[in-house]
């Protein structure tokens, strides 16, 4: 599975916003010259090669374009400090 992080910083907050994107199932239509619809029935995105060479966009599994394959995205806010400095007092 390929995991892709994207990690976008603003200067003003102490937070910043980290993506993930994974590659699921292959979507592409085999059977779209006939007029048909087929799916190969690979689950999820395995790339042939390393990272930042060009077998890294193509399926181990099914042979095909890393762009087939559906793309979900998970995004969460992460804080620079490890821990809040917030404190509550009662009167």
């Amino acid at each position: 599975m390929t995991r892709k992080t994207v990690v976008l910083r603003s200067e003003t907050r102490s937070t910043y916003q980290v993506n993930r994107v994974n590659y699921r199932e292959c979507q592409r239509n085999h059977a779209a010259n006939t007029g048909g619809y087929a799916v190969d029935g690979c689950r999820e995105f395995i790339s042939v090669g390393a990272e930042g060479t060009d077998l890294a966009l193509v399926c181990a599994t099914c042979g095909c374009h890393r762009n087939f394959h559906r793309r979900e995205v998970q995004s969460e806010l992460q804080s620079e400090s490890s821990h809040a400095s917030s404190s509550c007092d009662t009167i």
